[in-house]
């Protein structure tokens, strides 16, 4: 399925459009971590829809800003899942008062408060996600939704996978008044780089510990890159298909004539696939486990490859200098133990680097966004995605309803 996404496409952005005296409908993607005290452990998702929200401010619009927090499953309010804590952060976010009610649509109560907003109003809607018409892609909700504002913006990219009321049913009802904010316009025209306009050579490096999970992706990709890198415990399904001895490290055995076959595919397309050549393994999985080096098909039994080694890592570095286009998506070993971060680590190192070179780099994924920012790389990318699902499903080659929803 092609993205809906091109050149010929407007874009529909909010650059050039004056919102002065309107109400917007602002969907936002506002699902941060929240400690056992209420407190917000990280606010990068509220800061990068920033932008968007002090366009719209300095135009005059008041803003209705419609934004998910954890998966509620009772349907009506549940405590936990309040977004009280983020209404208090962005407050001090904007600068100014941020009007929230944990009332919900059809008390009257935020419907009243739609109704009062003046110009520079900020209103909160309580969590999304309480009404269960909104997974559900109800256009009830969505019409209840739309007639609080008289235009529709959404900035939400990490939720632009789901046909949900208020990320892609909405939009219908604001046939000439819907945007793209400015978070999700740079996310649609950096994938759309990557994946339609990549300069080459282009340098995919996919991790993550199932080959299942990223079936889509490879698949989609064989046709479009140079050079496929596989990393993570993913890489120990194409070894061991490859007759290698994988001690206990992690293998899909029901996906070894995948591998088998998704390699034939990449020799038959001139693709050039490099696994690591060398591994460090450990004797259990601890920081202070004892580990050792071993070629990546020599894994002896009761030990389990970790982390790319030494060699591999140079290889990948190498690879990654070469490229001018690079995509890389999932870690290259257990990341979260610092003894076996060495791999992920190198690979971020030599991606700034590339990117220091004029090379367009994109990364994604949980953990590979982590390793840039633990290393503070996260500004040195040409590109870093805020959203893991749905850039994973457009990587797949998939119709994202949210950006679809825009643009039709």
């Amino acid at each position: 399925m092609n993205n809906p996404f091109n050149p010929h496409n407007t874009m529909k952005s909010i650059k050039d459009i004056n919102f002065s005296g309107r109400k917007v409908l602002l969907r936002v993607d506002f699902n941060v971590p929240i400690n056992d005290t209420g407190v917000i452990t990280d606010d990068t998702r509220m800061r990068e829809s920033m932008p968007t929200i002090e366009k719209l401010l300095a135009d005059g619009a008041a803003i209705i800003i419609m934004a998910h927090f954890g998966r509620p499953k009772k349907g009506g309010f549940e405590p936990e899942f309040t977004l009280l804590p983020v209404a208090k952060h962005l407050e001090t976010l904007v600068g100014r008062p941020v009007l929230f009610t944990q009332a919900l649509l059809g008390s009257g109560e935020p419907e009243q408060m739609a109704r009062n907003l003046k110009p520079r109003d900020i209103l909160l809607l309580e969590n999304i996600r309480f009404y269960p018409g909104e997974t559900k892609g109800d256009d009830n909700l969505a019409q209840q939704l739309a007639a609080l504002g008289d235009c529709y913006i959404n900035d939400a990219f990490g939720a632009a996978h789901r046909e949900h009321a208020s990320t892609a049913v909405i939009a219908s009802h604001f046939p000439d008044n819907k945007y793209f904010g400015f978070l999700m316009e740079n996310e649609v025209r950096n994938l759309e780089r990557l994946m339609q306009h990549a300069e080459r050579p282009f340098t995919a490096i996919i991790g993550g510990s199932k080959v299942s999970s990223k079936i889509g992706i490879l698949e989609n990709l064989i046709d479009k890159v140079d050079n496929m890198i596989i990393i993570g415990g993913m890489r120990y399904t194409f070894t061991k298909a490859l007759g290698g001895r994988i001690g206990n490290s992690i293998c899909e055995d029901d996906k070894l004539d995948l591998a088998r076959d998704l390699m034939r595919r990449m020799d038959e397309k001139g693709v050039r696939y490099y696994l690591p050549v060398d591994s460090v393994i450990g004797d259990r999985f601890a920081n202070d486990a004892n580990t050792q080096v071993v070629p990546s098909g020599e894994v002896p039994d009761g030990w389990e490859s970790m982390d790319c080694g030494p060699k591999s890592c140079q290889a990948i570095h190498d690879i990654i200098l070469a490229s001018k286009t690079i995509l890389w998506n999932g870690p290259a070993g257990v990341f979260e133990l610092e003894t076996f971060a060495k791999g992920t680590k190198a690979i971020a190192s030599s991606v700034a680097q590339a990117c220091k070179q004029g090379t367009f780099a994109a990364v994604g994924g949980g953990d590979s966004v982590a390793a840039v920012k633990q290393m503070n790389l996260a500004d040195q990318m040409s590109y870093v995605s805020t959203g893991g699902g749905a850039m994973l499903e457009y990587l797949e080659g998939k119709t994202l309803p949210g950006i679809k929803a825009i643009l039709s």
